[in-house]
């Protein structure tokens, strides 16, 4: 089969695989625009998926660009590509609302929309979906609901929390400190769960490729949880870093707010010239600091609520591939040391 790939700019990576095609499309465009870039390349095209994402710490603001984003893809694919049979949108855990304070958990594709007060843009997009697939009923759709992204990118994105943390625990390993856990007591004691992006995108194919799927949606996290303060040990362990013994003084019980021992949007202000002394000994590139993304990390690391997911729904429908989160994060990191964007782990070790 042959895949069509499509973002504003072309993506550095190392692999090669003669079934890709790419095309730099800005989905902000207008649809006239897209169409004509789309016309010739799409028109074999049987199932469009849409991962695209504009991110913004100020979650209100998240409507603005992500509405028009998707609705434009969407115009786009359902002219350009009459053999058109799935379409499939990726949203997240901020469908459930848990970016805004505590939930309830495990999450279920079955949960009633949340006052959101206009701000939801999943809710747009959704809607959308639903309403062209009735007006056009030629196409299916799926919408898939991943918690908690974790795995590979070749350049910066908007939420990338396993390269910050690996980032923060090689800068407090060049200054010779602790890797203080910069969240709260309740979050350090809690149970997670996390979406591996290959499974992620195992899961979505599948979805997308059954027939008793059709227009449904479905939740994907790994299949197991974990606890941070154990996470956390095991990573920096990874790292060559030690671990103090927590001091907290927020949040030992789930709260509406977030709140952090650190910020790490201070902390990581001066620290560039320290992450620059890393890669010049150890190897890595210095521009993935810039890659860091620090606020969100304050949100992921400083929230006192769970936000778990259920991944039972998918199950039922036969879905049944489950991952060790550690060793998915493992693996992560692992990408990005073969990429030249983390130092390699075997350098560091021999300098432990």
């Amino acid at each position: 089969s042959k895949i069509i790939v499509s973002s504003r700019r072309p993506l550095p990576t190392p692999w090669i695989d003669p079934r890709v095609e790419f095309v730099a499309v800005d989905f902000l465009s207008p649809v006239e625009t897209i169409t004509a870039k789309l016309q010739r390349i799409c028109a074999p095209v049987t199932h469009a998926f849409f991962t695209s994402y504009v991110h913004d710490d100020d979650f209100r603001l998240l409507r603005e660009k992500n509405v028009p984003l998707f609705r434009n893809f969407l115009d786009a694919v359902d002219v350009v590509c009459p053999a058109l049979e799935r379409v499939c949108l990726q949203t997240g855990g901020k469908y459930y609302g848990v970016h805004l304070g505590p939930v309830k958990v495990p999450l279920e594709e079955t949960f009633p929309r949340y006052n959101d007060q206009g701000y939801n843009f999943y809710y747009n997009q959704e809607d959308y979906l639903k309403e062209v697939q009735s007006r056009r009923n030629v196409w299916s759709w799926n919408v898939i609901r991943p918690n908690a992204i974790n795995g590979f990118a070749p350049h910066a994105n908007g939420m990338s929390e396993a390269l910050t943390i690996a980032i923060y625990m090689l800068i407090c390993r060049e200054l010779n400190q602790p890797a203080t856990f910069p969240g709260n007591e309740y979050f350090w004691n809690s149970i997670d769960d996390n979406s591996y992006a290959p499974s992620l995108a195992d899961l979505t194919v599948w979805a997308s490729s059954q027939e008793n799927c059709k227009d449904e949606a479905f939740n994907h996290v790994n299949g197991d949880v974990f606890v941070w303060k154990y996470m956390w040990q095991d990573v920096a362990r990874y790292f060559g870093v030690e671990v103090p013994e927590p001091k907290f003084e927020k949040a030992a019980g789930q709260a509406k707010t977030l709140s952090n021992e650190i910020d790490m949007v201070e902390w990581a202000k001066d620290k560039r010239e320290v992450w620059e002394t890393v890669v010049r000994k150890y190897g890595g590139k210095v521009e993935a600091f810039d890659w860091g993304t620090w606020g969100f990390f304050n949100w992921a690391t400083g929230k006192s609520w769970l936000t778990i997911s259920s991944i039972n729904k998918a199950r039922k429908y036969g879905w049944h591939r489950n991952d060790n989160t550690f060793d998915t994060w493992i693996e992560t990191y692992r990408s990005f040391e073969n990429a030249g964007v983390l130092p390699s782990h075997t350098v560091l070790a021999s300098t432990d």
